[in-house]
């Protein structure tokens, strides 16, 4: 199996725990940011199948950053009130962690034996957007683990006198 072939099937495992995470969150905030990743991992298997049929990437309109940060805001209100995850939602946040720095991983050994600078500029936008992937599952797991706090240093309402 080559490389493509292992992308492929972890975007498409990913595709398949995100989506299940979505179904069972008890949080909608959580809920929804699992759906946005979603379509992250859905277009990953688009860039992969385009780089297999030896085609150019296309440029994207959103980054993952930016399309969880629309859903943050659209729901801005409902987060205003204390949240707090359930053990299963902070879990399924530690698994969705994990598995964004183990696909980081593997797609900079993959980005180290790229052989043309189509695979290379495919494995470096992979590894990209899983950090943010990561960046924005671990900010989800401390607003739901330690809201208080999470708005204190995120919002820095308290130090700022906002």
């Amino acid at each position: 199996m080559n490389a493509l072939d292992v992308a492929r099937k972890m975007e498409t495992d990913a595709i398949q725990f995100y989506s299940e995470a979505a179904g069972k969150i008890s949080c909608a905030t959580g809920r929804k940011m699992f759906e946005a990743i979603v379509e992250d991992e859905k277009r990953h298997l688009v860039m992969i199948d385009q780089i297999a049929k030896g085609m150019n990437l296309s440029p994207q309109e959103l980054t993952p950053l930016q399309r969880v940060k629309t859903v943050f805001e659209s729901m801005k209100d409902q987060m205003m009130k204390k949240a707090s995850g359930c053990k299963d939602d902070l879990e399924a946040l530690k698994i969705a962690m994990q598995m964004e720095k183990e696909g980081e991983a593997f797609y900079q050994k993959s980005l180290d034996a790229a052989k043309t600078e189509k695979e290379k500029a495919l494995f470096q936008r992979l590894i990209e957007e899983e950090r943010q992937h990561y960046s924005i599952f671990s900010n989800t797991h401390q607003f739901l683990s330690d809201t208080g706090n999470w708005f204190m240093w995120e919002e820095r309402g308290i130090l700022e006198g906002g």
